[in-house]
Parts: structure tokens; C-alpha cells; sequence
């Protein structure tokens, strides 16, 4: 049996028993639930691990129930970035399925294994530890929560920006259920969910979902026949057993999920002509010209995890997560998208994750806490050719020159942590909380230059010669960290709040896995590059942020008016900057990853929320006419930043994908009509201007812009039936989100000869309805 399989095995074995002796025919526990209602004061979340008002949490957070984000045509989650301040959420250049995640300034745009995530995606409070497969569709969802800021003493794994939960709708105990939803849309846009669920018996119950979503490309192929650009090709479903729950003390909830994506291969716009064939720009910033397509796009994405709640008494629970995830990616990426065979890049990542957690809650009269252990098994491996042909039959004489790359990174983690809150009185709180995180990271790295093309994983048919060596590493690090937080709240009444915090953030240091250990400075000239040249310059330092932060949470004016203000400071250093070059191995040009630790960073800005009832009973009992709205700053600053020759470069460097002003703001109203409700809807979107690397870069970085979306949704009396037609990014906006550059100041290329700077956009206008049926 494989180790990983043993140790899952062991880790389930385990938490049964847990469960088991907490377990009784007379008794189960209640299932935590998120939920909103037409009082917007009354949002419950669970931030803090367990069920409390949105304004009673002194925490940043944007909570967004299932009913806000289907009235709002959300497909996915990176639609979540529009309405939450100081949030990006996006697909990683080059991909579908990869997600790119940044909150107040911090988080990862390159998703090669050694780097940890700045942002946490969970799915049902398992941490996916890899950002593969972590672009989550939206179906059956019960809530979204984005928290802001570092998070680590309350659950899973410690991340030093924020968190974003992706919490799935629960089984309904009493009675059967069928829901069938169907959307149909420009594009070629036809998406089904099916969701059913029914109780077995008093305390089991069974449900599932199985989607298919679909798209037509926005753009062609215009070199391979039959290929689509950014088209979507996805089969995806849930699987779900409960038992107890209920109002018994123990409720066990084993789940499993699988998605399966074959969409096309996602090609960048090239923004300038081909060097060497003079290929033109493009017209339609979705087409493209790209030529590879081998190994054909194809990513899976599945999972196990089993939760228990078991109340051990009237104020002491116990739960457990056990999970276990694998994900595996192929993916073409052609770095010039055209049809010569110059920075073709045919890329596989692999990733596997086993994760315990177990947390003891108490919940007395004027003490709430808990205490949390949390331990995570993770390899994450990614392979690729970088094939050069076009400059290695020109310019070397060499047949399918590849710059083959391989990246084989294990986490070992585990944490304890903790925190408390203490009601002094009514109105005066105080939470402290701390966690204790030890971090172990082994690497395995291989980079060379070889010759007779594709490596056989991605379709070769010889085994690659390799010419020159540039990296064959092994090397492991530790890391340990105490992180601390605490905040102190003030009631003045039961329906407004105000609150500071500080929390110290952490992200464990690794190795580059495409770093050259060639390009490593050699420190004694006489002896040559020594086993601890490379080392230091493959390693890379963890991150650490100091983060303050004061805000005021209220529903005023009869709760008609609900508010939430934060302002923030963070003293972030060493941050870790991922990049990639052109460099030479051998004397052959290739392609190298560098990584840097920028000295030191401040962000500091503000944000606010509101939701406002202008009108109730306007059109009749029951019609509401509302507003909804935020906006967030950011003032984001290197205020030192040592670049590769030892110069402090600060004044050179700026923050990627992190706009200094975002804002949202939407107006709705809900009409009676037809027996049901009416619910009409239109917003827009703002964010200023976004680089997209840390050196400015006029032609990839977006100046700002707006988006502006629509809908009207009609529900039945009873939530049977609805019906909605919605409209997103209705003015056609072209705008860029990522993109590739291997060019100098001078724009001469760095890396292969018809030169690379290519741009991925956001998507275009679309319209499209959806209409839903509950049995």
C-alpha cells in the first residue's frame, strides 16, 4: 500500500473511533449553518469557527450567501473579486483551472510547487494547498466568505493574507429533494446542474451533484483547425453522506468532489509583431496563432474529506477534518502563440495532499475558544519542456533543443494553535489567539538542456540526450514560527461595534524549482561552485507581515442601513518574488527561474460595505428597493527591495495585481409579480490600474476601468421555480488581467526570436438565462 493511502487510511481509521465514542443512539449534534435573510444585520458566518451576526465579528469579511450569488449570475469563484474590496481573484495566465489570488497586497501569480499560497482557498474547511483546480465553479454552494488579513489561530493552515471558504449547501434532513438547474448563453453557453438529495433515515441522509458546463471559445484558433480560445469544456460533481445531525450531538459528514476540465488551450494576445516572420497583430484579442497542442489540455481534480462535530457536552465540541486531494494538469502553454516552434512549453503538474485537523471548542457564558491541531502531507511536482527550435536549428544546429525543467517539492507541516475570547461585560471583548507552525520542505530539481524534442510524457517518442546540466539538487529546509494575535472590541449596543486587532502573519521559505544552479554565484573563485552556492541561491526566506488594523461594524437607522469600515496597516518583509528569465545554459540560450526576497514592504489603506434599504413596500407588500456597495484603498510600497546586483531598487518596483482603488456598487429591487418576485439588478465594478509584474510594464499593466452587469430574476412564491437573464460586463470592456514578457527596456527579446509579450483578458460581454426547478 502506498504511504499516502496508509496514512489516509490511518487518519480516517482514527477520527471514526473519535466519533464513535462521542456517539449515541439518544443524541447528534446540530450542523453549523451559514445564512442570510432579508435583514442584512442578521448574516450569519462563521469566521471565527462558530455561528455569529456579520457585525459582531472583528474581522474583515465579505460574506456572500448562495441567493446573492445566483441573483448576481456569479459562474465562478473569481467572480467573488467584484464584490469584495481589496480582492483579486483570477485564472493564472495560460491556464483555466489555476487560480491567481491576491487580498490587500499579498498572495502568488506563478503556481509552480515551492511556493506557498498567500491566500487559503477551503473547500468545507479543507485548505487545497495547490492553486491547480482551485478556480471553483459555483453550484451548490451555500456561502462564500472572504476573510482579510492573516489567518492561522482559528483553523487549517496558517496564511499570511487572507482566506477565502467555499462552503457547499447541506442535506436537507426531512424530506427528498430534486433540483435542476439550466443555463443557456452566448458562446454557445449551456451549462446543467442536478443536484438531488433524500434521507435514508432519521440520522442518514444521501445527496449529490453533477454538473456540465460548457462555452464556446471567445476566439479561434486561427493555426490548428478545430481548436477554440478561451472556449470551456468542463464535467464536475459532489458526492455527499451524512449521518446524525439533526438535533443528535454528533453529526459525520463524508464527502467526495471530481472535476474534470478538457477545455482548450488558454493562448495569450500577442501585442507586438513576430520578430522574425512579421506576423501581424492580431484584430480580436481572443484569437490567436498559437501551435502547440501537445499534450492535449487536460486537468483532474478530486478529493475525499470526512468532518465530525460531536458535542462532548452542554459547552465542549470536538471536530475533526480528515481530507486527502489529488490534482493533476496538462497543459500547453506557447509563450509566443504563434505557429513556430519557439518557447513552446508543454507543462504537467502534479499535487497530493493528506490533512488531519482537530479542533476542541468551548462555549461558556462569557469565555468562547479553542485549541486546534493541524498537520499536512503535500507533494507537489511539475515538469516541462521549453522548446527552442526555432533557435537551436538556426542559430546551434541542434535538433529539438529543450529546456527541460523538473520540480519535485514535499511539505511536511503541522501546527497547534489556539484562541480565546473573554466577555468582560456586554460591550467590552477581548480575543487573543497564537499559533506555533513548523514547516519542513524537501526539493528535488533537475534542469538541462537536451536535444531530440518532446520528453516522452508529453509525446516523445526518443528519450531526450541532455547536452549540458545546469541543476541536479536535492536540498531541505525547516522553518518555525510563533505567530500571535489579539483584538480588543467595544459594544457601545447590541447593533454596533467597534474593534482593533493586531495579528502577525508567516509563509514558510523553500527552493526555486526552476531555478539554474549554473547561474549561482560562485563564492570561493578557486574552489568553483560549491553544493552551498547553489543552495543559497535556490533558497529562498519566509515572508512575514505585522498587521494592524481597526474597523466599526453597525446596523443603523432601524437596520435599514448595515456598515463595515477597516482601516489596515501591514509591515511586510521579505517578500517573496517568483519570476522567470531568459538565461543561457551551456551557452544556449533556456529559460530560468529567479526568486528574490524583497527587504521590506508597508500596505496600509482602507475599506468599507455597506447595504442599505432605501424602500420597503414601495410597489406593493413586500417589494424592496436596496443598495449595495463598497470600495477599498490601498497604498502598497517596497520601501526597500534588493535587486539581483545588490542595489536597493524600491523606487523601480511596484505591487502586482493589486489596483490601488476597487470599488462595487449595485442597486436592486424586489417586486412582487407573477405570483412570486421580481428581482431587477444592475452594478459596476471599478479597479484602477493594475501591474502585472513588479516592474512596470506599460503595455501588459491595465489602466483602470469599469464593468457594469445586470440581471432580473424572477423566484416563484416558495423558491420552486425561477427564472433570471442576466447580462456581465455589458459594454464589451477588453481588458487585461495576465500576461507573458521576455523582452528588455529596449525591447529586444530575452527568450527566443519571434519575441514574447503576450496579454490574457478578462472575459467579454456576455448574456445569458438560467432557469431552476425544485422538487
Amino acid at each position: 500500500m502506498r504511504p499516502f493511502a496508509r496514512r489516509l487510511r490511518t487518519a480516517i481509521c482514527a477520527t471514526s473511533a473519535l466519533s464513535l465514542l462521542a456517539f449515541t443512539p439518544a443524541a447528534f449534534a446540530q450542523q453549523d449553518e451559514g445564512a442570510s435573510n432579508d435583514d442584512s444585520a442578521e448574516i450569519i458566518v462563521t469566521a471565527r469557527r462558530r455561528d455569529e451576526r456579520l457585525i459582531d465579528v472583528p474581522i474583515a469579511v465579505t460574506a456572500l450567501s448562495a441567493d446573492t450569488l445566483s441573483k448576481a449570475g456569479a459562474i465562478d469563484i473569481t467572480d467573488v473579486a467584484n464584490m469584495a474590496p481589496n480582492t483579486t481573484l483570477e485564472n493564472s495566465r495560460g491556464t483555466n483551472s489555476t487560480l491567481t489570488a491576491f487580498i490587500r497586497g499579498v498572495g502568488q501569480q506563478d503556481p509552480v510547487p515551492g511556493f506557498e499560497a498567500g491566500i487559503g482557498i477551503y473547500l468545507d474547511d479543507v485548505y487545497l494547498n495547490r492553486p491547480q483546480g482551485a478556480v471553483l465553479d459555483i453550484y451548490d454552494v451555500e456561502r462564500i466568505e472572504v476573510l482579510r488579513g492573516p489567518q492561522g489561530t482559528l483553523y487549517g493552515r496558517n496564511t499570511i493574507g487572507g482566506a477565502v471558504k467555499y462552503v457547499t449547501r447541506a442535506l436537507n434532513p426531512d424530506s427528498p429533494e430534486l433540483r435542476i438547474r439550466g443555463t443557456l448563453g452566448t458562446y454557445k453557453q449551456a451549462d446543467l446542474v442536478v443536484t438531488a438529495s433524500a434521507p435514508i433515515s432519521d440520522i442518514v441522509r444521501v445527496g449529490g451533484s453533477v454538473a456540465r458546463l460548457s462555452r464556446g471559445g471567445f476566439g479561434d484558433n486561427l493555426n490548428i483547425k478545430g481548436l477554440e480560445n478561451y472556449n470551456k469544456d468542463v464535467w464536475a460533481g459532489r458526492a455527499t453522506v451524512e449521518m446524525g445531525g439533526n438535533g443528535a450531538p454528533v453529526l459525520i459528514r463524508i464527502s467526495g468532489d471530481y472535476t474534470r476540465d478538457k477545455s482548450d488551450p488558454r493562448n495569450g494576445h500577442r501585442l507586438i509583431p513576430g520578430l522574425v516572420s512579421g506576423a501581424p497583430v492580431l484584430d480580436n484579442v481572443y484569437d490567436t496563432r498559437a501551435g502547440l497542442n501537445d499534450p492535449r489540455q487536460d486537468v483532474k481534480a478530486y478529493g475525499l474529506a470526512m468532518n465530525v462535530s460531536a458535542e462532548l457536552s452542554d459547552t465542549v465540541t470536538l471536530r475533526s477534518i480528515s481530507a486527502w486531494r489529488k490534482d493533476t494538469s496538462f497543459t500547453p502553454i506557447d509563450f509566443d502563440a504563434l505557429p513556430s516552434v519557439d518557447v513552446d512549453v508543454p507543462a504537467v503538474y502534479r499535487n497530493e495532499q493528506l490533512s488531519q485537523e482537530f479542533q476542541l471548542l468551548y462555549e461558556g457564558d462569557r469565555l468562547h475558544g479553542l485549541v486546534g491541531f493541524y498537520y499536512l502531507d503535500a507533494k507537489a511536482a511539475t515538469s516541462f519542456d521549453v522548446l527552442l527550435g526555432l533557435s537551436g536549428d538556426r542559430l546551434y544546429g541542434l535538433p529539438g533543443l529543450n529546456g527541460y525543467t523538473a520540480g519535485d517539492v514535499r511539505t511536511n507541516t503541522w501546527s497547534v494553535f489556539g484562541d480565546a475570547t473573554i466577555d468582560f461585560t456586554d460591550q467590552l471583548s477581548l480575543s487573543v489567539g497564537g499559533r506555533y507552525t513548523n514547516d519542513k520542505r524537501n526539493a528535488f530539481i533537475y534542469k538541462a538542456n537536451r536535444i531530440t524534442g518532446l520528453s516522452p510524457e508529453f509525446g516523445g517518442t526518443l528519450d531526450p540526450i541532455a547536452i549540458a546540466v545546469a541543476t541536479d539538487f536535492r536540498g531541505e529546509r525547516t522553518f518555525k514560527e510563533f505567530t500571535p494575535r489579539a483584538s480588543l472590541s467595544f459594544k457601545p449596543d447590541a447593533d454596533n461595534m467597534i474593534y482593533a486587532s493586531y495579528s502577525k502573519g508567516f509563509k514558510g521559505g523553500g527552493f526555486d524549482p526552476r531555478g539554474s544552479g549554473t547561474s549561482a554565484p560562485i563564492s570561493n573563485p578557486s574552489a568553483g561552485r560549491t553544493y552551498e552556492d547553489i543552495y543559497n541561491f535556490l533558497a529562498f526566506d519566509p515572508e512575514k507581515v505585522d498587521s494592524y488594523e481597526i474597523g466599526y461594524k453597525g446596523s443603523l437607522l432601524d437596520r435599514r442601513l448595515t456598515l463595515s469600515l477597516a482601516g489596515f496597516y501591514m509591515d511586510y518583509k521579505d517578500v517573496q518574488i517568483p519570476g522567470s528569465v531568459g538565461c543561457t545554459v551551456g551557452g544556449v540560450q533556456t529559460f530560468c527561474g529567479i526568486t528574490t526576497n524583497a527587504a521590506k514592504a508597508r500596505l496600509q489603506g482602507i475599506e468599507a460595505e455597506a447595504n442599505a434599504i432605501l424602500a420597503r413596500d414601495f410597489a406593493g407588500a413586500g417589494s424592496t428597493f436596496r443598495f449595495n456597495g463598497g470600495f477599498g484603498y490601498i497604498d502598497a510600497k517596497y520601501k526597500r527591495f534588493i535587486g539581483p546586483t545588490g542595489d536597493d531598487v524600491a523606487n523601480q518596483r511596484t505591487f502586482q495585481n493589486t489596483p490601488k482603488w476597487t470599488a462595487m456598487g449595485s442597486l436592486a429591487a424586489g417586486i412582487p409579480a407573477m405570483g412570486g418576485i421580481v428581482d431587477a439588478s444592475t452594478g459596476l465594478t471599478y479597479r484602477s490600474k493594475t501591474h502585472q509584474f513588479e516592474v512596470p510594464i506599460p503595455a501588459l499593466d491595465q489602466p483602470g476601468y469599469v464593468l457594469w452587469d445586470a440581471s432580473l430574476v424572477w423566484t416563484a412564491d416558495g423558491g420552486d421555480y425561477s427564472i433570471g437573464l442576466h447580462g456581465k460586463n455589458l459594454t464589451d470592456k477588453r481588458y487585461i488581467t495576465s500576461g507573458y514578457n521576455y523582452q528588455n527596456a529596449a525591447g529586444v527579446s530575452t527568450l527566443g526570436d519571434e519575441g514574447v509579450l503576450t496579454a490574457f483578458y478578462g472575459n467579454p460581454r456576455q448574456v445569458f438565462v438560467t432557469g431552476t426547478v425544485k422538487f
